[in-house]
């Protein structure tokens, strides 16, 4: 059974139950017209294109109607469809999400209400360590840099916001964060030498300390590979949401869900994770470039 509601976002909630309902639906043998005519016998309101709009996540259910299609598919599960009712029920219950969206760009949204209720995450990235593992000081330096007319209440507004959703990562039942980056990725200062170090020493301790976290270093000598082709995230939501592809380009996000190019990006996920170094080496490269920036730090500091 997916993971108790309170931790879902309401996005993740009426996922769960679309695809649910649908995989029942498929699984009963029953196609649109045959439900239709079956549960036009009780009460409701129905169409064959606003069940369709159910399954493709566009519109709501009354939990009512879910018991209505539940009966028609023959479900006598009474956890599942417990928990189905529940899921309708409740689609709606704003939570601790609701405090930070509203300093967060739109654009970024959805992908705060997935990433919330991951079970997993596999992010490469080439130029900026993850959100999820930011200190405060790099996360504000980030920041300001990519929006240099931001307000500074504003930016102080996204770094509280971006430190809040870290919280995943130390709940009771958090989600396996695997993540590779690109060595040059340490080696590229945002800011300050001292700040780099920080920041690196964070990545490094959460990597050694963290049991589901996992930090691989590709290394640039790693030649012509999938990684040429920019970042990239494959997010596993709760079941029965299948993975999603994710890539971000100037001022928005990219949502890829076609089976055929999210297995693509699995794939090239491995071919990454065989040509990175192991976690344990990975950390001694990431602490050696920490030591970097503190010979970088303290030359500056006797000029």
């Amino acid at each position: 059974m997916p993971q108790d509601n309170h931790l879902a976002s309401t996005t993740v909630r009426r996922w769960q139950l679309a695809e649910t309902l649908r995989k029942l639906r498929e699984e009963a043998g029953f196609t649109h017209e045959q439900v239709i005519a079956e549960v036009r016998k009780g009460q409701g309101k129905w169409s064959r294109p606003k069940l369709s709009r159910i399954e493709n996540r566009e519109q709501g259910i009354k939990s009512s109607e879910v018991e209505q299609l539940l009966d028609v598919y023959g479900t006598e599960d009474q956890s599942l469809r417990a928990w189905l009712v529940d899921l309708a029920r409740t689609a709606h219950t704003r939570g601790w999400l609701v405090d930070i969206r509203k300093n967060l760009p739109e654009d970024f949204h959805t992908f705060l209400s997935l990433e919330v209720a991951l079970v997993a995450s596999r992010q490469f990235e080439t130029l900026l360590v993850p959100g999820l593992l930011q200190t405060p000081e790099y996360a504000r330096t980030v920041i300001s840099g990519i929006n240099p007319g931001l307000a500074e209440d504003e930016i102080e507004r996204r770094v509280s916001a971006r430190i809040t959703r870290q919280q995943i990562l130390s709940r009771s039942d958090p989600p396996h964060l695997h993540v590779i980056l690109d060595e040059g990725l340490l080696e590229r200062p945002v800011g300050p030498a001292s700040m780099m170090r920080r920041q690196l020493l964070h990545l490094a301790e959460a990597s050694a300390e963290s049991s589901n976290i996992t930090l691989q270093v590709l290394p640039k000598a790693a030649g012509a590979i999938p990684a040429l082709e920019g970042p990239f995230s494959i997010l596993t939501p709760p079941d029965p949401i299948p993975d999603i592809g994710y890539a971000e380009g100037p001022g928005r996000g990219v949502y890829i869900e076609d089976r055929d190019n999210v297995r693509a990006y699995t794939l090239r996920f491995g071919i990454l994770m065989e040509r990175a170094l192991s976690p344990e080496k990975s950390t001694e490269r990431i602490e050696q470039a920490a030591q970097q920036y503190t010979r970088t730090a303290t030359e500056g500091n006797t000029q």
